[in-house]
């Protein structure tokens, strides 16, 4: 039942009746390979959940589009859908804040810490995955086995439920290498987000990793992570002159430590999560990287942003190319935004 709205046999019609673009909250159903991770497409298919608030009032800032109502599949075809996943998400937000309690108690910061960055009411997201087969793809070339490309998650912590036996869950290693990540029964498989990487001066390393799509013949691989939200009225310049207080010097060095023993530390993404560009707080830039990752809902709802990051890509590119020729100085490229979690 729970992947019921992802079958090939409920009617592509009743999904695209909560489709995502029909809102300017990016909640809700998304095709097959509408996603954009890396600068190359995501062959998944997905719906995208939170928790839920009302719809924000008209003087409130743009990015509160994001705190809304889902868009849920009709209780008719799936009754229980809507009950379990409020449940769900309402027990993994308290596990995830109880969580990141424990993370600031072993580096030696108060218990509540991390606790500045919640809202009363914290909206939290989840996804539900279906990552179809290559052979169903039909994909091929370099980015055909895609099933999300290399990431780090944006905020603090996030929990994975790997719900079917595939392999494709892949992280990144200290010197590099991709480690498989297979599923066990009974786990959830914790990342580490660029937000608690900041906020611990690089002491938590955030967590880079991918999807790879099922071989074929393989069947789908179906997945369902939750992301821990923070609060998105949150500046950049709060997070970086006092954020949640510094780190002991004796656990700062334990982490250089760790980075000395593997030679420093290879990574195919870079941190993002820092000011500079044109995100000021934690909701502008999750508001940016959103309508980045889905410019479908982004040329519907906010086109003037979409112009904005095209503008942008398109002048790092070119001053990327510049500097290749040694035309250009590349400290002058403005920070990126951070991912939004995927």
């Amino acid at each position: 039942m729970t992947f019921a709205f992802l079958h090939t046999s409920l009617n592509l019609s009743r999904r695209l009746k909560i489709e995502m673009k029909n809102a300017p909250s990016f909640l809700g159903y998304s095709r097959l390979s509408a996603e954009v991770t890396a600068g190359a497409i995501d062959h998944r298919e997905q719906i995208d959940l939170s928790t839920e608030h009302p719809l924000p009032g008209p003087e409130a800032p743009r990015y509160y589009n994001l705190l809304a109502p889902n868009q849920w599949p009709s209780p008719e075809v799936l009754p229980n859908f809507r009950p379990v996943f409020t449940d769900y998400m309402k027990r993994m937000g308290k596990i995830s804040i109880y969580f990141t309690s424990l993370i600031a108690e072993a580096i030696e910061l108060p218990r509540d810490a991390f606790d500045k960055y919640f809202d009363a009411d914290q909206q939290h997201k989840l996804k539900i995955v279906k990552y179809p087969d290559v052979g169903v793809l039909g994909a091929s070339g370099k980015d055909g086995n895609q099933g999300v490309g290399p990431h780090k998650d944006s905020m603090l912590s996030s929990y994975l439920l790997q719900a079917s036996h595939h392999r494709g869950l892949q992280v990144q290693n200290m010197r590099g290498e991709w480690i498989d990540c297979p599923p066990i029964d009974g786990t959830l498989v914790v990342a580490i987000g660029q937000g608690l990487e900041a906020l611990t001066q690089g002491v938590c390393v955030s967590t880079t990793h991918r999807v790879l799509s099922p071989a074929a013949g393989e069947g789908a691989r179906f997945s369902i992570p939750f992301f821990q939200g923070v609060s998105g009225d949150a500046g950049f310049d709060d997070l970086d002159s006092v954020g949640v207080g510094r780190v002991p010097e004796h656990v700062r060095e334990e982490r250089k430590k760790v980075l000395e023993r593997s030679g420093g530390r290879l990574d195919d993404v870079e941190f993002t999560f820092h000011k500079g560009g044109a995100a000021k707080t934690l909701g502008e830039a999750t508001l940016r990287n959103r309508v980045k990752s889905h410019p479908d809902v982004g040329e519907r709802w906010y086109p003037d942003i979409l112009a904005s990051i095209r503008e942008e890509q398109a002048r790092v590119v070119q001053e990327q190319r510049g500097a290749s020729q040694g035309a250009v100085d590349i400290s002058a490229v403005s920070a990126p935004t951070p991912v939004e979690a995927h």
